[in-house]
């Protein structure tokens, strides 16, 4: 018999959802820790976050909810909005160096979605410290609200991690209605959506990730510059599926971006999680790189600590996913990237005699830092 609630047979659905976790990766414990971040997350945002005239912002892909490839230099938060409704945003950056608001449509994850508008901090003269005030909606409106607008999203950027305060937003909705009175059948619809966002999230992810492995060669970049069409316009990736064994490393080797931002990080296969940003490097964007004296940027990847400064730990992961971004750029490709799969034993014969060098204890100390940081990004 099963266990039914608003008449949602929840037995089934977590056989469902249980099946849903079972892949080609083996590691099930990790399928089922973000089975638990898609609950989570959907739950949340669907039922409780559903009402346009009464919005709030929604942190997702923080250190310990996760899905679609985050970027660690990122705090992103959502709020619910209507066409029908105007909002404010205020707020103040603290240390937060810039961020992005998009007016959506939907996520990437659900059949509709999209970037509508763009609202970009740096480019209205907002910078660190300051306070601002952003008016959605409306006839006088800073941001439009286009009738599809479903959501507004937030990006807040951090290019030199420092444990400072970060930013603060809130939303205000300047029309709002009653208090609804939320019947039975409002109630089963939201639980519906968050179970197809839960399934939608869970599923196309792993094929997103599947399906572009299928298109390339595992340890170099594809030749293809990703750009998501109905995305940010200023994001630019490129993809590598690293296979490595124990005592290999993976060599990426690139010329410095010409773009405000860049950045490589690592991720899971399945899940497209960022590899344990707390505990591990496994992201370093143009602050925390060293580049080399012949104007080049280099990164191992692998799962032993090679010594090198810039070091990108794979927490022993045999397969995942490492992506470079650059955002704000000049051309959608200004630079080459190369890679080259060598015995950690041989990294010299591939790094130049100037390559940094990190000890023991500065590494732990740059660890240290990093999460002291993420500690301040993310408190409550």
């Amino acid at each position: 018999m099963g266990v039914f609630l608003m008449g949602i047979n929840w037995d089934d659905i977590t056989s469902q959802l249980r099946n849903l976790q079972l892949d080609s990766t083996g590691n099930q414990i990790e399928r089922y820790e973000h089975l638990i971040d898609q609950l989570v997350l959907w739950f949340s945002w669907e039922t409780l976050h559903a009402d346009a005239s009464r919005p709030f912002f929604h942190r997702q892909n923080d250190l310990v909810s996760q899905w679609g490839g985050p970027n660690a230099d990122n705090v992103y938060r959502h709020a619910r909005v209507s066409s029908t409704h105007s909002y404010v945003i205020r707020g103040r950056m603290h240390s937060c160096e810039d961020f992005v608001l998009a007016i959506r449509s939907g996520f990437m994850h659900q059949e509709t979605w999209g970037t509508l508008q763009l609202f970009v901090a740096s480019d209205h003269g907002i910078h660190p410290g300051d306070d601002f005030e952003i008016f959605l909606g409306g006839p006088n409106g800073d941001v439009p609200l286009p009738e599809e607008a479903v959501m507004v999203s937030i990006r807040e950027y951090y290019f030199d991690w420092k444990a400072e305060e970060p930013s603060t937003f809130t939303i205000e909705c300047l029309d709002p209605q009653e208090p609804p009175v939320i019947e039975e059948n409002d109630l089963n619809k939201r639980l519906e959506k968050s179970l197809g966002q839960i399934e939608d999230s869970l599923t196309f992810w792993d094929t997103y990730l599947e399906s572009n492995r299928n298109f390339q060669e595992d340890n170099c970049f594809s030749e293809q510059t990703v750009k998501v069409g109905k995305g940010l316009s200023l994001a630019r990736y490129e993809f590598c599926f690293w296979n490595l064994d124990p005592t290999e490393a993976l060599v990426v080797e690139a010329d410095v971006p010409l773009a405000k931002y860049w950045g490589i990080q690592l991720y899971n296969l399945g899940t497209f999680e960022l590899i344990d940003p707390y505990g591990r490097i496994s992201s370093r964007n143009h602050n925390q790189t060293i580049v080399s004296n012949d104007g080049k940027i280099r990164f191992v990847i692998s799962g032993q600590d090679p010594g090198v400064a810039n070091w990108l730990d794979t927490a022993n992961n045999s397969e995942g996913l490492c992506t470079f971004r650059w955002f704000w750029p000049e051309s959608d490709k200004p630079f080459d990237l190369t890679t080259h799969v060598v015995s950690i034993a041989d990294l010299d014969s591939v790094l130049p005699e100037d390559a940094s060098q990190c000890s023991l204890d500065e590494r732990k100390l740059e660890l240290r830092n990093r999460q002291e940081h993420l500690r301040w990004r993310f408190r409550t």
